[in-house]
């Protein structure tokens, strides 16, 4: 990809020419003015040449695909970048790889205090448990470590980790020889985290959003709160986020209110809403999710850290305040009670207010047919994370460990909510999944139960305008004229139609359809690679040698 040597400036127009441009306005557009950090003109190349003159930069694609930036709907950044920046046990591929790769950062980083790490999943190791509290302790020579479990919703922690938190052998979750969860957890997760310095924490924004923008990630979806992180990391990535050009970063913060006044304290904290991980359950994996029906392997139903009392108060309140409401609901005990909570909410202020405040669940991964229905009744966003499938679906991974092989099976309905109506807007969770948007595709039009499969460009809407949609934005995700100029440039292979189903034919490089094409997503083809991305006509990343 070639470009003129024209001078830089903030609102300088451009003209793209000579790729493919992925725009509902323009099937086979080629070309895209660029102006005032919107889109101006998308079209074909031959009328491309009366804008050339007139512009201040001129990129030739050289055959590039043009595309909207991507929106990561569910990010937790600074456990991003620490994740990316430290210990990351997520490539262990057993109980002694972890141990291994604990005692070696522990030698080789003599500070900080406290190691942090991430990543770790003992359901696919083959002692299938993880590490006990002796084995921590003597692959960390004494170090205060503290490793969450890949879902975030349990931790193994050091002897010398506890030691920093007076009184939390006596809180709920507490296990002499076991991951911590609940209250127990909290406790040394804000231990961790304080032992961050405010420089170090920076480093990690940075880093986290780097990374986000090299993949083609022109906006993420900050998903904090008082049991993740704390108010100064949150400000201060806001803070950071404001002084740069992108990604741009809308963050939620996910505290329970009750009235204006607290309403008026998330605005206060810069949050669009109080939302993201406003935890009515915990993860499958921690056995923490609250179902209906006992686990398969565990003699419970996991934990309800909310009810439809608390859940219908907490919309109401935002409702009223005009301010966006949200949850983190996994089990189907959960996202019962989310319904319920929501529908009181409905009852009492209407539920053509509710339906207008879009709130939002995050996760909502253990749909039934009524509780889709419900979605669309309250017009509800789904903001899911296709990775997830992709780690752990399948009749022989750890949703049908936990859950069994049949109610596996129900697991991330993707293709239900598309055709009940459901708002979905894509994200990873990172670092519980890596940024990764043309790989969470995938995971979607690919998702391992086939009926739950969707059309790439089914996905593609949602990593892209779903976002959007999900703070209350249409105008944006979208290469149309008046839109923000947030797009990425790929190199790819052809481009084609995908359809999730074998049944029909599963691509088609037909032009004649007047659908734009994207790119070939079936698994072991090449992902496209991102060249360049910019957010409101700003490059905020260009690949090396580009």
């Amino acid at each position: 990809m070639t470009q003129s040597t024209a001078p830089q400036s903030e609102h300088r127009t451009v003209l793209l020419r000579g790729g493919d441009v992925h725009s509902p306005a323009d099937p086979f557009a080629t070309a895209m003015v660029v102006e005032r950090g919107h889109v101006a003109w998308v079209g074909s190349e031959g009328a491309a040449d009366a804008f050339a003159s007139g512009v201040d930069e001129v990129v030739d694609l050289e055959g590039a695909l043009v595309t909207p930036a991507f929106t990561d709907a569910h990010v937790h950044t600074t456990a991003t970048g620490l994740a990316l920046t430290g210990l990351d046990l997520s490539g262990a591929r057993t109980l002694a790889e972890a141990l291994d790769a604990v005692r070696a950062y522990a030698n080789a980083h003599p500070l900080p205090r406290v190691v942090l790490g991430h990543g770790w999943d003992a359901t696919r190791w083959p002692e299938q448990r993880p590490p006990s509290r002796a084995e921590l302790d003597g692959a960390a020579g004494g170090r205060a470590v503290y490793l969450p479990r890949i879902d975030v919703h349990s931790a193994v922690v050091t002897t010398a980790l506890l030691d920093l938190v007076p009184g939390v052998r006596d809180l709920a979750g507490y296990h002499p020889d076991a991951p911590l969860t609940g209250a127990a957890h909290h406790a040394v997760r804000a231990a961790a985290h304080a032992a961050v310095t405010p420089a170090q924490r920076a480093e990690a924004q940075r880093a986290a959003l780097a990374r986000a923008a090299s993949l083609g990630i022109g906006t993420v979806h900050e998903c904090a709160g008082p049991e993740i992180s704390d108010e100064d990391d949150f400000t201060g990535l806001l803070a950071l986020a404001a002084e740069r050009p992108g990604p741009r970063v809308f963050g939620y913060w996910a505290d329970l209110i009750e009235d204006g006044k607290g309403a008026g304290r998330i605005r206060g904290l810069g949050a669009v809403g109080a939302a993201g991980d406003l935890f009515v359950d915990g993860s499958l994996g921690s056995h923490t999710a609250c179902l209906h029906e006992p686990y398969a392997d565990a003699p419970h139903t996991g934990t309800a850290h909310l009810d439809a009392r608390q859940i219908a108060a907490h919309v109401t309140a935002c409702t009223e305040a005009g301010l966006q409401a949200g949850f983190h609901a996994i089990g189907d005990a959960a996202l019962t009670a989310v319904v319920a909570g929501v529908r009181a909410a409905a009852d009492t202020l209407g539920l053509a207010r509710v339906r207008a405040a879009r709130h939002r669940v995050e996760h909502a991964e253990m749909l039934t047919p009524e509780t889709v229905a419900a979605f669309a009744e309250l017009g509800l966003t789904a903001s899911v994370q296709p990775a997830f499938d992709a780690a752990w679906g399948g009749p022989d991974a750890m949703y049908a460990r936990r859950l069994g092989a049949e109610r596996a099976a129900t697991l991330n309905p993707y293709a239900a909510l598309l055709r009940a109506g459901v708002p979905l807007a894509f994200g990873s969770d990172s670092p519980v999944t890596p940024l990764d948007p043309w790989g969470t595709i995938r995971a979607a039009a690919f998702h391992r139960t086939l009926e739950h499969r969707v059309s790439v460009r089914a996905g593609f809407t949602a990593h892209t305008r779903g976002g959007w949609r999900a703070v209350g934005r249409d105008d944006a995700g979208v290469l149309v004229p008046g839109a923000p100029a947030d797009y990425a440039v790929w190199s790819t292979g052809d481009l084609v139609v995908q359809a999730p189903d074998d049944r029909v034919a599963r691509w088609s490089t037909d032009p004649r359809s007047g659908t734009p094409g994207l790119p070939d997503l079936t698994p072991g083809e090449a992902l496209p690679v991102c060249l360049r991305t910019v957010v409101g006509g700003r490059t905020v990343h260009v690949r090396p040698n580009e």
